[in-house]
């Protein structure tokens, strides 16, 4: 099991697969339940009267039930939930896709279906995504369908492996065979094969079917057999940088491992003026779009703010933050602090049951409420709709000085939502900020048009199941 390249971004193939047969099951099951409707309630001729209509109900249907799915983060590949997990993250993705259809199908009139075949349809593709799903699981599970990863290097640099990727659903798509113990270093991957190598590095890579050769040494400056690493790309094994395999497997990029040249990668994104402008385009539609949305929600929790602090307390809170280039702006939240959070000047990262949260504080940070005005500042160009989180200058003066390559996230706009928000909890510390730096790094050097809707989907697992808020 692999990973391809999206338009930049790093996909894992068998989910690939796996929500393609999803769509194509969910196409029949809209046939099969006209088909069964008809044939039920109102005779088979009514169905082949009915049939030419089908077709673009059906893929309408099947778009629509994906998207939900991939919104409840069933095509995630790192989703650790076990199978009752599964269940109800299926049962929310469908009970949201058959909303969302319905929506589709009453304010497109051309596309309606009938309220039975739809009820047929989500019964229908519930099943089948069930048996799909279960069938996916016992298959990927097999070592048969993973690639065969031989690491080169036993020590510091290997271990992060180790430490990194200790979960099954972090090893979704590979399993490691061994670590190759290069130029006599002291192994520190602990429960792991260490390889003693009594023959050629390439010879050895064949006779176990190896896919993948994966170079992790300490010092860079000690010899390498290059050589070696050169006969096997030959024989069509891959060798890869330990950087280049966390950037696909893990979606981040290690900064302690990172040359100095990686970023160059990324100069032409900002002078690029087509993939700007479709950025901007994407994040005021984007925005435009939330705000038509939530503006109730929004005037709603406006006044629980008054009601808890009374009429004169403010209703939302602007504070410094780092931008574009690492220019200072105004971002705009709603207040979830008492109005003295900070009454002695310094600033402080939100911790755990933090005592200045208000009441209604704690519930619109779980909820991600607060973060809706800064919509504001993303039509003002200020910020993106995806990109990184936007920090305070006193955390970035700090955080730039004792982490490598801090200050590249500046590259690009921060953003409401982001790929480290996803895929990193809410951090308070020095070494939170550098694990959510790693993932603000991948997003910087592969942001596309198609990365910024993955993210936008999966924002909506974040908020429904609450994940990382503070």
């Amino acid at each position: 099991m692999a990973t391809v390249r999206v338009f930049n971004h790093h996909v894992h193939t068998s989910f690939y697969w796996l929500a393609l047969v999803d769509t194509a099951l969910f196409v029949v099951s809209l046939y099969a339940g006209a088909y069964i409707y008809c044939t039920i309630e109102l005779g088979p001729a009514t169905f082949q009267h009915y049939l030419p209509e089908i077709p673009a109900r059906a893929v309408t249907f099947a778009l629509a039930a994906a998207i939900c799915l991939f919104a409840m983060g069933l095509y995630e590949p790192r989703m650790r939930e076990g199978r009752s997990g599964v269940l109800v993250r299926t049962i929310g993705g469908f009970s949201l896709a058959s909303l969302v259809a319905g929506g589709i199908f009453y304010l497109l009139p051309a596309f309606d279906v009938w309220r039975d075949i739809l009820l047929y349809a989500i019964l229908l593709s519930f099943v089948a995504n069930l048996i799909t799903r279960l069938t996916f699981s016992n298959v990927t599970d097999l070592d048969q369908f993973k690639n065969r990863v031989l690491v080169y290097g036993a020590g510091s640099a290997a271990s992060t492996i180790t430490s990194s990727m200790r979960r099954k659903s972090d090893r979704q798509g590979f399993i490691i065979v061994g670590f190759v113990r290069a130029n006599n270093e002291d192994p520190m991957v602990e429960g792991e094969r260490i390889i003693n190598l009594r023959q050629p590095l390439a010879e050895y890579a064949r006779q176990t079917e190896i896919d993948q050769v994966v170079v992790a040494l300490d010092n860079k400056r000690e010899p390498a057999p290059t050589d070696e690493f050169f006969k096997c790309r030959l024989q069509g094994t891959k060798v890869m940088n330990l950087v280049n395999f966390f950037e696909r497997e893990a979606g981040k990029i290690l900064v302690d491992f990172a040359s100095p040249g990686w970023m160059t990668l990324t100069e032409d994104l900002r002078s690029n003026s087509a993939a700007s402008w479709t950025k901007r385009c994407f994040d005021l539609c984007a925005s435009i779009s939330l705000l038509l949305a939530t503006w109730p929600l929004m005037l709603v929790t406006a006044l629980a703010i008054k009601l808890e602090d009374g009429f004169k307390a403010p209703v939302f809170f602007s504070q410094e933050r780092v931008g574009l280039g690492g220019k200072g702006f105004e971002v705009l939240k709603f207040r979830s602090m008492t109005v003295d959070a900070e009454g002695d000047g310094k600033a402080r990262w939100a911790t755990m049951n933090d005592s200045r949260i208000t009441r209604v504080g704690s519930f619109i940070r779980r909820t991600r409420i607060d973060e809706l005005p800064q919509i504001f500042n993303v039509l003002k160009g200020e910020m993106s709709f995806i990109g990184p989180r936007p920090e305070r200058p006193e955390f970035v003066k700090q955080l730039a000085d004792e982490i490598p390559f801090y200050n590249s996230r500046h590259a690009v706009k921060p953003g409401i939502t982001g790929w480290a928000q996803l895929c990193y909890p809410y951090g308070a510390s020095i070494e939170d900020s550098q694990q959510k730096l790693q993932f603000d790094l991948y997003y910087v050097k592969n942001q596309s048009l198609f990365l910024d809707l993955m993210v936008t989907l999966s924002t909506v697992e974040v908020v429904i199941f609450g994940k990382g808020a503070r």
